[in-house]
């Protein structure tokens, strides 16, 4: 679907970016609380604090993260979505990723592969050693954004991370939108992409036996459906699939979304915000399996799962349950969750504490699953 954007209001953020203005002091405080937590001492973050701690359900959050939580409401901004338009709130999140640089040397290249709807863009990431021995195994990645926002430049951090860590090509894929696009196009895009790189594997100088998906929330959603679909259609399912804090059942709330509403990243009206702009003109409903995979009938037959929560993330419960389901139907299911951590962590490991040694984990698994498929 193309055309004009549906308006879909975001309370809060209309409260906290009124206008330009507001919108470059946002920018200029979030650039320089960035630039300084990684170089903050744990100790000097907890004195500003005030000592206080966060602890829910038994988890203490980060002292990191907890800073950069404070800082985002002192600047205004109380949760993922900066802005109610869609195109400010797709910039903001360039804006603000664009702050968090790793410095992260891997090859890169640009290009297309057909699409269902044309070109689709795609970004290559190539280990530096790529040509010094056997062929590196292939991550198909999804970005996370809610469907909604988010792009090749909003994730390449952590792509060019997976690709130099994790010893494996990166296909990041620039999928259509919503709400110029519902449900289920995303879905479309990502599976053309994952059988193209099936088939062309080879050609990315990749191991076309060991071809993975992955990604992050709305990625990590669209991960599992892939992988579903695959298994549908009787195609070669991916050797891993990677589902980093996954959206994967919008019929229902648990008491993680109640627990974490607000506060902590995405929040509540983040959340329904996503989900009215994915579903917006489109024919599925949230009780689809193509929007919500643990809804799925049958879970059997899928390929082995790294599936990774976080602590203080709203969609902590439902991956857990997607874990637990996908293992209670016989798939091999590494689940690890990460106590101390916010929705979106892996975005930020360049800012030290809990998001990077839970990143690193991460990518030391996805190393581990991917040498042995």
């Amino acid at each position: 679907m193309t055309g004009s954007l549906p308006v879909v209001s975001v309370p809060h953020a209309e409260a906290a970016l009124p206008g330009p203005a507001r919108l470059a002091v946002v920018n200029a405080a979030s650039r320089a609380m960035l630039r300084l937590l990684p170089h903050l001492p744990d100790g000097a973050k907890r004195l500003l604090l005030g000592r206080r701690t966060v602890t829910v359900d038994g988890n203490t959050l980060d002292t990191t993260l907890q800073f950069m939580l404070a800082a985002q409401r002192t600047a205004g901004v109380s949760g993922l979505v900066a802005s109610s338009d869609v195109l400010v709130a797709r910039s903001q999140l360039r804006t603000l990723s664009a702050m968090i640089d790793a410095g992260i040397s891997v090859g890169v290249r640009d290009s297309t592969i057909p699409g269902p709807a044309g070109p689709l863009p795609v970004r290559h990431y190539t280990p530096v050693d790529a040509a010094a021995g056997p062929p590196a195994p292939l991550l198909v990645f999804f970005h996370g954004g809610g469907f909604v926002v988010g792009d090749l430049d909003t994730h390449d951090a952590l792509c060019r991370l997976l690709c130099r860590d994790a010893g494996v090509h990166v296909l990041a894929v620039d999928y259509r939108l919503a709400p110029e696009h519902p449900a289920p196009a995303a879905v479309e895009d990502c599976y053309a992409a994952y059988r193209w790189a099936l088939e062309h594997a080879a050609g990315l100088g990749a191991d076309p036996s060991r071809v993975a998906v992955g990604g992050d929330s709305a990625g990590g959603n669209l991960s599992a459906v892939v992988s579903q679909v695959a298994r549908d259609e009787g195609v070669a399912v991916p050797a891993l699939q990677v589902l980093l804090y996954p959206a994967t059942d919008f019929s229902s709330d648990t008491r993680s979304k109640t627990l974490f509403a607000d506060g902590f990243f995405l929040t509540k009206t983040d959340m329904d915000w996503f989900r009215d702009n994915y579903l917006a003109g489109s024919a599925l409903g949230t009780g689809d399996p193509r929007v919500s995979p643990l809804l799925a009938e049958d879970l059997s037959g899928l390929p082995p799962a790294l599936v990774v929560t976080g602590g203080f993330d709203p969609l902590r419960d439902e991956g857990n349950q997607y874990a637990e389901a996908l293992a209670a139907a016989g798939v091999t299911v590494d689940h690890r969750q990460f106590g101390p951590v916010v929705h979106a962590f892996a975005n930020f490991f360049p800012l030290g504490g809990a998001s990077a040694t839970a990143t690193a984990e991460v990518v030391s698994a996805v190393r581990a699953h991917l040498s042995r498929a």
